[in-house]
Parts: C-alpha cells; sequence; structure tokens
C-alpha cells in the first residue's frame, strides 16, 4: 500500500450491474465537463453531482424509447 492511500484511508465499494453503468456514463459526462474546463476545486462536488443526474436522466430517456429484446419477449 502507498503511502498516498495510507493517507486516504483504503475504500470499498460494491455496485450493481445498473449502478455500474451510471458510474461509467457520469464519469464520462465528468471528464467531458473538465475537458470543457468548467470544472475546478471550488466546483467539482457539484458536477460530481450534475454528471450524476444528467447520466440518470439520459438513461431514462433511453428506457422510455427503447425497448430490449426481453421487454418485447412475448
Amino acid at each position: 500500500m502507498s503511502s498516498e492511500e495510507k493517507k486516504q484511508g483504503q475504500h470499498y465499494f460494491s455496485l450493481q450491474p445498473s449502478e455500474k453503468a451510471v458510474f461509467r456514463s457520469a464519469a464520462e459526462i465528468f471528464a467531458a465537463y473538465v475537458s470543457a474546463g468548467k470544472v475546478g476545486e471550488e466546483n467539482k462536488n457539484e458536477y460530481y453531482k450534475t454528471a450524476i443526474r444528467d447520466a440518470i436522466k439520459i438513461g431514462q430517456i433511453v428506457e422510455k424509447n427503447i425497448q430490449s429484446d426481453e421487454e418485447l419477449a412475448v
């Protein structure tokens, strides 16, 4: 374990598949905000939350507009 890990402590979490999908999407959205120069130390927590909300909203729109094979099965 590095000295940085010791200083911060170890954190473990387990995400369900749908949570993993939102996490990946939110991380990509957050990275886009960073690349666009919108994120600084003073507002990064707000952009974390914004990215999560955006990922959830996109997921809801996808769910509403696209039926999966399982949903079509009779």
